[in-house]
């Protein structure tokens, strides 16, 4: 063997094993104080940044774990007394990006970014990440749960912050300045956890500094470097920012014949009140500019969970969300607050007078959360004023664990203003077995309290929960508990997750998220799902994902209500199509009459009644680079002791980078024995969304749902004249589907400015 052979056989070895080196799990980056002025122009022309530590060496999270990436990333961090500085050079020889649009919280798997996720309390739990696409748009969002899961995520956080993207031949540039203001941290730490992950969407490859296994998310707090600090953070010093607001608007109610026009005015605050804790503060806070929730049709009996946007309840939403279980028995639901069915069911706003929050960190392993908010009386809903007061103290165990208490009290106040003759809202009235008669009674107050052990480990392999609540009133005794246990096993090739809650048939948190509440007469149920994946390393996919499901309920006395039955198939293809199939076998003993076709129905379905039926869904997403995209989902089968057919899906187009339109359809066409009917259900919703820069965004968007008969528009125009300070035009119309007759409409003017103090 010759002396050249073997040099060049050792390149080699010395080649690859350097290609292939990752960054582990605490690999450390220094940050020092920046000597000069950073200019945010995307140009890193600074000594501080020639001079800074560099994370590199990015690696593969997705289609695959085992390379690096096509293009490599680069990232710089420094910082003075006001800022926290963040540098990215992302090489890339193709400028054909793939952008949504230029409006600020894009969707990250839609979009390419890179960004920032940042865990500065090294507790491995909490955190806050920043991103940017290579047009420059801005993405900010909270991280709860170890960003071990989608919920973990919340992308509707807004705060203010600066950034400039610069496109070269190989590559683009983008540099981020946060003022230390904008988030929580723990100035005495001297290691931040911390993570950059890029999403190179045109080739489908997610790469991140430190190497993350396929299974898991290269943001979780499972898998970050350690951001180490040469000199300690600075103190953000006096840190309070007031934004005031003043909206007018102009209302007309064509039904009766009313008009309503008004102008108001309000003001959040936040004030830290230490680096890692803050207080919220509200006082008429107005909220008709948040967008207005896409309807669905719902065919089950239980109650649909729409998410939190407004943002006074966001930052640390996850202390206050954490007890319970988020689908099944949340104690604590934010939408509780300020909003209200009325007689017709539909959904109306209840005026919030004030609102203070006080949450964040106190102590190396303590969190907090307090919350009062005050509504103003209604008496068009049959609603007192009322005061609501959620409390939560949380401590750390292991090293992701944690273990909180929680008290969630709501109180009726003014109900001696209320003339007992009228009417009242139906969750103030309560019918009552008092031994020989069902009487009413007054709800006058509501309080839920209990304790919850979280688990996570320190590997995200291991996740559960444990928790038992107790609630509070004044009309009912006895059997008032809830109580959960589930557990989680993550690994590269199996995901299972199984467990048990049970519901007293008094149990009532009427500030809560429990859709089976209103159902069950006390319910004790179980659940599982076990998922196998597999990673072809050649071929058009990227995942293989078969899995099976189950869950029943069952009554206090053992009778089983429910019981289901499930097959699913997942196919994910590096092309970024999807394909999933699954296969449901259900069995229902109605434990309480159900009127499945309301309001097209004949009869309801009675209590007592058994169905068993089998169902299938068919769902397709197409390839989202393109320009041209679509998902649609076929359904059907048998469905109670009829068939169902549906077809849902949407179109969209994107004129990049400046929006897109798009169409979403819900049909479905139910067919039961003729003494209840048929039924056909119809929702539509086309949408536009421009962006004609960065700064300036118009979003209109019709719903028409046949089930409820309406037409519903609602066009939004935003302006971001500063960072987080805004300017609205919203307008929002109600018709009847026939002829488009107006039933209601309203023009709101809206003026928000963020002023840091």
């Amino acid at each position: 063997m010759s002396r050249s052979f073997v040099l060049v056989v050792i390149f080699l070895v010395l080649f690859s094993s350097q290609t292939l080196a990752q960054n582990k799990p605490g690999s450390g980056l220094p940050i020092a104080k920046a000597k000069s002025a950073i200019k945010i122009d995307g140009i890193l022309d600074e000594e501080d940044w020639k001079s800074a530590g560099t994370a590199t060496n990015f690696f593969l999270n997705y289609p695959v774990d085992s390379l690096p990436p096509t293009f490599q990333t680069e990232v710089r961090l420094t910082f003075d007394d006001d800022f926290f500085y963040i540098s990215f050079v992302c090489y890339d020889d193709d400028k054909s990006n793939v952008v949504q649009s230029l409006r600020r919280d894009f969707e990250w798997s839609l979009n390419d970014n890179v960004g920032v996720y940042m865990d500065p309390f090294n507790d491995f739990t909490n955190g806050f990440y920043f991103n940017v696409t290579p047009n420059g748009v801005q993405r900010e969002g909270v991280m709860s749960g170890g960003g071990s899961m989608e919920g973990s995520y919340n992308a509707n956080w807004d705060n203010k912050w600066y950034s400039s993207v610069k496109r070269l031949e190989d590559r683009w540039i983008a540099e981020l300045a946060i003022p230390f203001k904008s988030f929580r941290y723990n100035q005495s730490q001297p290691v931040w956890n911390m993570n950059f992950v890029r999403q190179d969407l045109k080739r489908n490859q997610q790469s991140s500094w430190i190497a993350t296994p396929i299974q898991f998310f290269p943001s979780s707090l499972a898998w970050t470097g350690q951001l180490q600090w040469q000199t300690p953070a600075p103190h953000a010093g006096t840190n309070i920012s007031l934004i005031p607001y003043a909206v007018t608007s102009m209302a007309k109610d064509d039904e009766n014949g009313t008009s309503d026009n008004t102008i108001n005015g309000g003001f959040d605050a936040k004030v830290a009140i230490t680096p890692s804790l803050n207080l919220d503060l509200t006082v008429n806070p107005d909220f008709s500019t948040v967008e207005v929730d896409k309807q669905v049709i719902n065919l089950t009996r239980f109650e649909f969970q729409f998410p939190e946007r407004r943002q006074f309840f966001l930052e640390n939403s996850d202390l206050f969300s954490a007890p319970g279980f988020t689908t099944y028995t949340q104690p604590f639901f934010s939408r509780r607050i300020g909003l209200a069915t009325d007689s017709s069911g539909s959904l109306r706003r209840v005026p919030i007078l004030f609102g203070a929050r006080i949450s964040g960190k106190i102590g190396k392993k303590w969190r907090v959360g307090l919350m009062n908010m005050q509504t103003r009386e209604t008496k068009s809903l049959g609603l007192p004023g009322q005061n609501y007061t959620v409390g939560v103290l949380q401590k750390q165990i292991f090293e992701r664990s944690n273990v909180d208490i929680f008290l969630v009290n709501k109180e009726s106040v003014g109900l001696d203003n209320f003339d007992p003759t009228k009417f009242y809202h139906e969750s103030l009235i309560k019918k009552v077995w008092n031994g020989t008669d069902t009487v009413t009674k007054l709800n006058t107050y509501n309080r839920v309290a209990g304790v919850d052990f979280n688990l996570l480990t320190a590997n995200n392999k291991w996740g559960g929960k444990a928790y038992y609540h107790h609630s509070f009133d004044n009309y009912s005794n006895g059997n008032k508990f809830s109580y959960g246990l589930y557990s989680t096993y993550n690994v590269r090739n199996l995901s299972v997750m199984g467990g048990f809650l049970g519901l007293g048939k008094n149990y009532n948190a009427e500030v809560g998220f429990v859709p089976s509440m209103d159902v069950y007469p006390g319910v004790f149920g179980t659940f599982m799902e076990t998922n196998l994946k597999f990673y072809p390393k050649s071929g058009p996919l990227v995942l293989i994902k078969p899995g099976i499901s189950y869950d029943d309920n069952y009554l206090p006395d053992g009778t089983l209500t429910d019981q289901n039955f499930g097959l699913n198939y997942i196919m994910n293809f590096r092309s970024t199509a999807i394909v999933s199939v699954k296969l449901k076998n259900a069995f229902q003993k109605l434990p309480a009459d159900f009127d499945v076709l309301y309001p097209k129905g004949d009869s309801s379905l009675l209590k007592g009644e058994e169905y068993h039926w089998n169902e299938f869904e068919l769902k397709y997403t197409s390839n989202t680079r393109r320009l041209f995209t679509y998902m649609v989902t076929l359904s059907g089968g048998e469905f109670y002791n009829g068939t169902r057919q549906g077809l849902a899906g949407t179109l969209s187009y994107r004129v990049q980078p400046f929006g897109s339109i798009s169409l979403t359809g819900d049909y479905n066409h139910i067919d039961l024995p003729s003494v209840y009917g048929s039924a056909t259900f119809l929702l539509l919703s086309p949408r536009v969304d421009f962006t004609l820069t960065d700064k300036l965004f118009f979003t209109t968007f019709v719903q028409y749902n046949d089930r409820y008969d309406n037409v519903n528009l609602n066009a939004r125009f935003q302006w971001r004249y500063k960072p987080a300070s805004d300017f609205f035009i919203v307008y929002t119309e109600n018709y009847l589907p026939e002829h488009l007759q107006s039933k209601n409409k309203a023009l709101v003017l809206k003026f928000t400015y963020w002023l840091n103090i």
